[in-house]
């Protein structure tokens, strides 16, 4: 049974925090212009992820958009002139969203994007930036920066290589065209397809199955996955094998050995 969901604070009301149950939602909200990101936007994400980290109940992040026609169809173009003409208005801008989305990809809880309709630009990146994507068979997928003149740097090319090959990056950042849900599991950009119907139950499925798990488990490895990542220089393997041992120290290893031996289903305490 689903507990009733209850809002958080967000410093606009273009991106909506409601807790419900262990899982955090993050709601992009501007449905009129398909849920594209604003500054502002960019602004809140990194508030709202800092509070579901430092909320013990809240276990999964599951970030989707308003409405039926869009998970986000990129940055907002209106704001362009205001926030993106002139080097100062450009840096500043660039600021907003690196943070943004450094604090979603270094987000110590898993991070699901539940995605339906238009997943464009900045919209694909964000999806990029989490851990796992379940999208609707609706769901269309692009990077228009060169239809739009737009220099899209290193580190953005790289998170979107890493996942889908250099090859399948080529194609998408080349031709700038959109592309299918299918075409999109086929080239790994989404961990799973389904019915547009059914998206947000078995985003929620997924979600119950995750938060159902060990958090200090799940933890250590989406700590090893973003040092992965990393060059192997810089990679801090030592930290990796401190919370590889505090599972093994916890009271939740104690209690999931307990529920396999008594054949029941273990209620871990993420302690």
């Amino acid at each position: 049974m689903n507990h009733p969901a209850a809002p958080l604070q967000s410093l606009t009301d273009k991106l909506i925090a409601t807790k419900d149950g262990a899982i955090g939602w993050i709601t992009f909200n501007n449905p009129e212009r398909h849920n594209a990101t604003s500054y502002e936007m960019w602004l809140a994400l990194p508030v709202v992820l800092d509070a579901y980290v430092n909320d013990p109940d809240v276990r999964v992040i599951v970030l989707k958009g308003a409405g039926e026609k869009a998970f986000s169809a990129g940055a907002d173009i209106s704001q362009f002139k205001e926030k993106r003409t002139g080097p100062e208005a450009v840096k500043e801008y660039n600021a907003a969203a690196d943070r943004a989305g450094r604090a979603l990809r270094e987000c110590a809880k898993p991070t699901l994007a539940m995605i339906r309709g238009y997943c464009i630009g900045g919209g694909t990146a964000i999806a990029v930036g989490c851990d796992l994507r379940i999208a609707a068979d609706d769901a269309r997928f692009g990077v228009p920066a060169a239809k739009l003149g737009l220099g899209y740097r290193f580190e953005g090319i790289n998170r979107l290589a890493t996942l889908v090959g250099p090859s399948f990056a080529a194609e998408i950042f080349f031709t700038a065209r959109q592309f299918s849900a299918q075409e999109a599991l086929q080239m790994g950009l989404v961990n799973r397809l389904v019915p547009a119907p059914e998206l947000e139950g078995q985003t929620r499925n997924l979600a119950d199955t995750i938060s159902a798990n060990a958090p200090l488990t799940v933890a250590a490895v989406k700590r090893s996955l973003l040092e992965v990542m990393k060059n192997p220089a810089e990679r801090d393997l030592a930290l990796c094998q401190r919370m590889v041992d505090a599972c093994f120290a916890s009271e939740d290893y104690k209690e999931g050995q307990a529920a396999f031996m008594e054949k029941r289903k273990p209620q871990f305490k993420g302690r």
